[in-house]
């Protein structure tokens, strides 16, 4: 049978090979000559695991036996099966853990998923997880591994990604060398309590992670609910279950409060209010949404909180808007009314029901005014760290002639910290409300130097450019996908002096890397830039994400 397709634990990436047919039908024949095996003596569990060849595959339910190796992108265990060289990637897995998962789907013979189901040895760099939901929530499973361990793994990810797609030299990217491209990955002082924003859901059940029987029938789920209204976060792949939360250490303190006055309340028969219901499509309350921001004069932190409802009945809300306005920190509260069958957060229409409409926030110097549905970045502290590398990578003289294009703008926020020492800045966004936002933004900081335009950068044509003068400097920070090929190219043939790309996905940010130094072939681009550093930068501990702040110079 052929070996199991290869594997690069840390990216993800596979290269697919297929079984040669002969080899099937070779396999089918000796199957059926061989003599049937007398059935084996019944042995308590763990029975000890068969030997397994490098061509193993599993079946889909199987029981398993599994040593996590790694961590592949999106914080998935990389497993195998003592004696296989077949991968399974198994969520909330962490590596040197030994660990009992079921099969769950298998991925056209390359390599399997599979469900954890209980755990026999504990991993490498154990430790008590703070939050008794960290394993089931899915918010920030990576609690149990010391957060010394999360950046080891983190930064080892961003550097098998950028040699295994960016095609970038082993030796170029030592950690031990002072001149490596790639440097270390700069921490998280707060790993608790960073996040600015947290939105939870309504729930007509509560879900819960049902604990593992060895006699259990292979085919029940791992999953079931419980009677009784649910406030907290969804079960990680499923937008119908959600898992009841009175706390979450992730938020403010101030938000945890809001919380806690909300659940104490709302599930009150005498209140008569009852959670929307995702398959019959009634019900009133959809999702509570907590930001948190300071105040610009003393620095103290506000409280906005956003309720989400499927339609417009404030006498309904009356009650907890009066609880949760006792809590100092509340200074706005806000009703997005979203009257679609959809599950999206942004109401067509929004209320003030107390205080103001917006909250600020200060980042690198700058106020930004804040609304509910405002695109901002939810670790303020690490944002300001950020943003500080952007600014020092960007290399500007200071002495205002330069031209900054920011493209992926979004509410201007890396721009407008720019603007204050070059020419001009201008700004490239898709959604028009992140547009209307930046400026705002521009306009409440005095910023009179920046120009922010709505604009699809994966459909731009050959007029693109002619807008604004020729950029000094580039700032790129696109979404998950990266960027479009037509973007590569258009960078590719502007040759601007420097492009600082700022990614939040180190996968799509290392083939973007290899396109602009190394070139498209296939496409008939040549690539032009040398990278010349990539700075890992932890925003979210307990995550799989990571972000990079990448320098290339033109060559």
């Amino acid at each position: 049978m052929a070996s199991a397709a290869p594997f690069s634990p840390l990216s993800g990436a596979f290269l697919r090979r297929r079984i040669p047919l002969l080899h099937r039908r070779r396999l089918l024949a000796i199957t059926a000559a061989a003599p049937e095996a007398p059935a084996p003596a019944p042995t308590p569990y763990p029975a000890p695991p068969r030997p397994r060849g490098k061509g193993y595959f599993p079946k889909k339910n199987e029981i398993l036996e599994l040593t996590c190796e790694g961590i592949a992108f999106k914080g998935k265990g990389v497993c195998k099966v003592e004696g296989s060289t077949f991968v399974l990637l198994c969520d909330g897995a962490l590596p040197g853990e030994r660990l009992v998962a079921r099969v769950r789907r298998l991925r056209r013979g390359a390599f399997a998923e599979a469900a954890k189901l209980k755990t026999l040895e504990p991993h490498h760099d154990a430790v008590e997880a703070p939050c008794p939901l960290a394993a089931d929530c899915g918010g920030c499973k990576s609690q149990s591994l010391a957060y010394s361990a999360q950046i080891h793994h983190k930064y080892i990810q961003v550097r098998d990604l950028l040699i295994n797609f960016g095609k970038f030299h082993p030796g170029s990217l030592e950690s031990s060398d002072p001149d490596s491209i790639l440097k270390p990955i700069v921490q998280c002082d707060e790993i608790f309590r960073y996040r600015n924003k947290m939105e939870f859901s309504f729930g007509t059940k509560r879900w819960m992670k049902r604990e593992w029987k060895e006699d259990e029938e292979v085919a029940k789920g791992e999953e079931e609910e419980a009677d009784g209204y649910s406030l907290g976060l969804h079960a990680p792949g499923f937008f119908d279950k959600v898992l009841h939360v009175e706390t979450c250490l992730l938020q403010s303190e101030p938000a945890d409060k809001v919380l806690a006055v909300v659940q104490e309340s709302w599930t009150d028969p005498a209140l008569g209010l009852t959670p929307y219901d995702v398959y019959k499509h009634v019900g009133f309350l959809k999702h509570l949404m907590i930001r948190t921001g300071r105040n610009v004069s003393t620095g103290a932190p506000e409280v906005m909180v956003n309720f989400v409802t499927s339609c417009y009945k404030p006498e309904l809300l009356a009650p907890l808007v009066d609880n949760i306005t006792k809590i100092p920190e509340v200074v706005s509260v806000v009703n997005n009314v979203n009257t679609s069958v959809g599950n999206t957060s942004v109401g067509e229409q929004e209320y003030t029901l107390y205080g103001k409409p917006t909250i600020t926030e200060m980042l690198r110097g700058l106020t930004f005014q804040i609304s509910a549905n405002s695109f901002f970045q939810t670790n303020t502290k690490q944002a300001d760290v950020l943003y500080k590398l952007i600014e020092d990578s960007a290399g500007l003289k200071g002495d205002g002639s330069e031209i900054v294009l920011d493209l992926f703008c979004g509410t201007g926020t890396i721009g407008l910290t720019l603007a204050r020492r070059a020419k001009h800045v201008y700004g490239y966004e898709v959604v028009p409300e992140a547009i209307a936002d930046a400026q705002k933004n521009a306009e409440f900081n005095g910023i009179r130097n920046a120009t922010f335009v709505q604009g699809d950068l994966n459909k731009i044509n050959e007029t693109f450019g002619k807008q604004f003068p020729k950029p000094d400097i580039i700032i790129s920070d696109p979404n998950r996908p990266g960027m479009h090929m037509k973007l590569i190219k258009w960078l590719l043939e502007v040759k601007a002096p420097r492009i600082v790309y700022v990614s939040c996905n180190p996968s799509t940010c290392a083939r973007d890397l290899d396109y602009l130094c190394h070139g498209v072939e296939e496409k008939g681009l040549r690539g032009c830039y040398e990278l010349k550093r990539v700075i890992p930068v932890d925003m979210f501990p307990h995550t799989p994400h990571i972000e990079c702040v990448c320098l290339l110079e033109l060559c």
